[in-house]
């Protein structure tokens, strides 16, 4: 007959089961842990981005976000109220100067045009006849002053004819002072006269130079409606690509809206942003780097908006070679703006790493390690990072993505 097992024994027993399940779960643990600290302590060198440390120049920049944009684009708006009657071109055609692209509603307009024409016409004639005018009443007054000159000639030469026979002895002294009178008030209406056809002539000229004047004003309103109708026929203005087009067969257009746009879309510039507290920091004619992928264009900063708008500042960059064959309308770029230059300083390749001034952690190579050091970085540009302290001439410091190993002070590492 089995005895019955004491509780004492029981629970013995249960601690030991206890015990090697533990001792099993640490073992385990300690074995997980041994295989990944030999794993992650040990790092080839073949896989890691490894750079020097070396001296020289950096022309220092500020990065900003740019987008290529074409150098030239012209938006065409109508210049009328009116309604879209015909489309010629659609988006993406190539056009020419001079061909069509959308053809408006233009009766009205073409109506008023003929309008003006005819009253043009009515006022060349108004101011022809007014010539006519001044010309007859001019002929007038000087045809009466003639006929005023000849009367005064006779009175003096009768005047003459007078005072030789008073010193005669044949003629009378009131016969004279009665003819040097007559001879006197023709000489004044003479005079009158000629004053009068000279003030009459000033209001003639002035007259027909005001007339001359609305005729010419009005011309010139006619040629600009002319321009207008001219206008309202939509050609484009010059050889290029026609990026966009209101294609909708019957829709109201407003005076001023976009009809279309052209654009060159062989040569590009960069429209660049940066954060307005960088704005002193940049202006017209810094040197400018634009990288697309792995090519760098050079080119220089053409103009700077002088307000912030959100918080930004946008400015142009001017590529010395615009009709490079990455370049594409919309692309996305980085934009690396020149502002100062440091010779001879410590400095670094400039990779991903980089986020601006401050404090980093990087492993250093050493002897066949890989240890941890604090690093403060300075200025930058798109090659190279300023090294202000932490390193030296010659080290060699990964720069290659070290997350993982944040926790680290020290990595092996295999040639």
């Amino acid at each position: 007959m089995d005895r019955e097992i004491s509780k004492e024994v029981k629970q013995k027993e249960r601690r030991r089961q206890i015990i090697k399940i533990a001792i099993a779960v640490v073992v385990i643990v300690g074995v997980y842990i041994g295989i990944t600290s030999v794993l992650q302590s040990s790092l080839n060198r073949k896989d890691l981005n490894i750079c020097k440390i070396d001296k020289g120049v950096i022309e220092v920049s500020i990065s900003a976000s740019g987008k290529v944009v074409p150098a030239f684009e012209e938006i065409i708006n109508s210049p009328i109220n009116s309604r879209i009657v015909e489309i010629y071109r659609k988006g993406g055609d190539s056009v020419d100067v001079g061909t069509p692209i959308v053809k408006l509603d233009l009766q009205s307009v073409e109506t008023d045009y003929k309008k003006l024409q005819d009253e043009e016409k009515m006022k060349e004639l108004e101011l022809e006849q007014l010539r006519v005018t001044n010309r007859s009443t001019l002929s007038e007054m000087e045809m009466k002053l003639k006929v005023l000159r000849m009367q005064l000639d006779r009175k003096e030469v009768e005047l003459t004819n007078e005072r030789y026979l008073d010193s005669l002895g044949a003629g009378t002294t009131d016969k004279v002072r009665q003819v040097e009178l007559d001879y006197n008030v023709s000489k004044l209406q003479l005079e009158e006269e000629e004053q009068k056809y000279l003030n009459e002539k000033a209001l003639v000229e002035a007259g027909l130079k005001i007339k001359e004047l609305e005729l010419d004003i009005f011309r010139k309103g006619l040629a600009e409606k002319k321009r207008t109708l001219d206008d309202a026929q939509i050609r484009s203005p010059r050889k290029a690509i026609l990026t966009y087009v209101n294609n909708e067969i019957g829709a109201q257009v407003a005076d001023g809206s976009r009809v279309a746009v052209v654009s060159d879309l062989t040569h590009f510039k960069i429209e660049g942003e940066i954060a307005d507290a960088y704005g002193d920091r940049i202006a017209a004619g810094s040197k400018a780097i634009v990288k697309i992928g792995n090519e760098k264009l050079e080119g220089v900063v053409s103009e700077v908006t002088p307000l912030s708008k959100n918080g930004v500042i946008s400015f142009i960059v001017q590529l010395n070679e615009n009709n490079h064959r990455r370049l594409r309308s919309g692309l996305k770029t980085d934009v690396y703006v020149m502002n100062a230059i440091k010779e001879d300083v410590l400095r670094i390749a400039n990779t991903h790493y980089y986020i601006g001034k401050g404090d980093y952690d990087f492993f250093v190579v050493n002897n066949g390690q890989l240890l941890k050091r604090k690093v403060t970085l300075g200025d930058s540009n798109f090659e190279y990072v300023e090294v202000v302290s932490g390193l030296e001439e010659g080290d060699e410091v990964v720069v290659s993505d070290m997350s993982n190993y944040i926790e680290r002070n020290k990595l092996k590492l295999k040639e």
